[in-house]
């Protein structure tokens, strides 16, 4: 199978202000989304391995090193992150998902994040061109630390194509804005007792 990679789109978010407070530090947020052709849409294909081989492994290190870039940081830096694919009307969900939930995507994108040790949280649907994908992002050490929990919407006005998937990948160097909730870790058990 050969790799097909229409386009690659990095987007960086920055917010000084949220809920009328000023930040103390800029949220600073940064997706990469590569437009890749999918050659399973419009039929069912039992074995989706020649798909992840061609792709997994290099998305997964091409995407977040390109949004480490746009932050201007380095992997140490990066606090939280999360993985997508959104796929084109014609392919299956299941496509997206055998390329971004394997140890070939996760991987290397840990690695590059200073040897993170979550699971990627993720996002995957299927849509049509222009189409909004929200995704999840959490710690990348800790996912009990509450004030890295957010969500990041991204959208490519022409993908993807009926027969395309974009793959994602997005990370920060921050928590929330003014996070007041606290740590899960430090939240009590409700009292069970009768």
């Amino acid at each position: 199978m050969k790799e097909e990679i229409r386009k690659v789109v990095t987007i960086v978010d920055e917010t000084f202000i949220e809920g009328c407070k000023k930040a103390a530090k800029p949220v600073r947020i940064a997706a990469a989304m590569a437009v890749i052709k999918n050659p399973y849409a419009s039929q069912y294909v039992q074995d989706l391995q020649p798909l992840i081989d061609t792709y997994s492994a290099r998305l997964g290190r091409m995407l977040p090193e390109q949004a480490i870039k746009a932050l201007g940081i380095s992997g140490k830096e990066v606090e939280a992150f999360g993985k997508g694919a959104l796929v084109g009307l014609r392919g299956e969900i299941e496509h997206g998902s055998a390329i971004i939930h394997t140890l070939t995507f996760g991987t290397p994108f840990r690695h590059l994040c200073d040897n993170a040790q979550t699971l990627l949280p993720s996002a995957e649907k299927r849509a049509g061109a222009g189409a909004s994908l929200d995704l999840a992002i959490k710690h990348k050490m800790d996912p009990k630390t509450r004030s890295h929990h957010m969500s990041f919407e991204v959208r490519i006005p022409d993908a993807p194509n009926d027969d395309e998937m974009v793959v994602v990948a997005v990370v920060t160097d921050s928590g929330r804005a003014h996070p007041r909730i606290g740590s899960l870790h430090n939240e009590k058990k409700p009292n069970t007792s009768p």
